[in-house]
């Protein structure tokens, strides 16, 4: 029996396992992933997160959301892994190298600028992305965009009323996102305040989502809504996205462990 150090972290309660292989490599199955991500028979996370070596960057992070699959990108858990390491790092992903800073209770990431092209999201077919004409019952006309995960958001009155167990899944799945898509709700409460909900592709609703938090932004300075820099409050508490001189998006927020410990991997395998 193998035991295998980890790390529980989480970002305003967006928890994750972190796993560091820089030293000996670590091979995750899908299968492997969803037993460990079991609240009852696991560990339990909304993502797991792998640090590597990198030959371009300081470290390099892959991310695996609960049902298995492996994604490209995760604003919080670089946030998570950025406080963990500390300082500044250039922090590899398939998304591409991120820039962070950590803070004394957090960390901010450069997430750099948003992907509008309908081939960047992606969408199956051409469409204007800045409000897909679609709708999903009372859900409509979402800005469709990449910031290194493919994200709908909708811009409602009340985010809370929306029923996001029910229309989450339902929007994720349609055959029009064909790497499926993350769902965020977003009400608008000033130039520089929103309160956003998010279905994760993969992982469901969670209590924050960096990249939805981004997204967000993103799609409401794009239509003229908000401001440079933007209070982003969510179920798990607020993240802060500011928007760069560049385009490129900063996300900052506190990350925490919440405990450490050991696990034999192969138990699950």
């Amino acid at each position: 029996m193998a035991m295998r150090p980890f790390i529980k972290m989480h970002g305003l309660g967006n928890d994750f396992l972190v796993l560091d292989a820089r030293a000996a490599p670590v091979a995750l199955s899908p299968g492997q992933v969803r037993a460990l991500a079991n609240r009852h028979t696991g560990i339990g996370f909304d993502q797991l997160i792998l640090i590597e070596p990198s030959a371009t960057a300081d470290v390099r992070l892959r991310f695996w959301n609960s049902d298995g699959g492996e994604v490209a990108a995760c604003g919080n858990g670089s946030r998570a892994a950025a406080a963990l390491l500390g300082g500044h790092q250039r922090i590899e992903t398939a998304g591409g190298v991120l820039e962070s800073s950590a803070f004394a209770d957090g960390a901010e990431v450069d997430m750099g600028p948003p992907h509008w092209d309908w081939q960047a999201v992606p969408l199956a077919f051409a469409l204007d992305t800045l409000a897909l004409p679609l709708a999903w019952e009372e859900l409509a006309q979402p800005s469709a965009l990449s910031v290194g995960n493919p994200h709908a958001v909708f811009f409602v009155a009340d985010a809370a009323a929306v029923r996001l167990e029910t229309m989450g899944p339902l929007i994720e799945h349609d055959p029009v996102f064909p790497q499926r898509v993350n769902v965020g709700v977003c009400q608008v409460l000033a130039r520089d305040a929103i309160i956003l909900r998010v279905w994760e592709r993969g992982a469901g609703a969670t209590l924050a989502c960096g990249t939805g938090a981004v997204a967000a932004v993103a799609a409401g300075q794009r239509r003229g809504l908000l401001d440079d820099r933007v209070r982003v409050t969510m179920p798990g508490g607020d993240l802060v996205v500011t928007r760069r001189a560049d385009g490129h998006l900063l996300l900052a927020g506190p990350a925490q462990v919440a405990f450490t410990g050991a696990v034999d991997l192969e138990r699950y395998a």
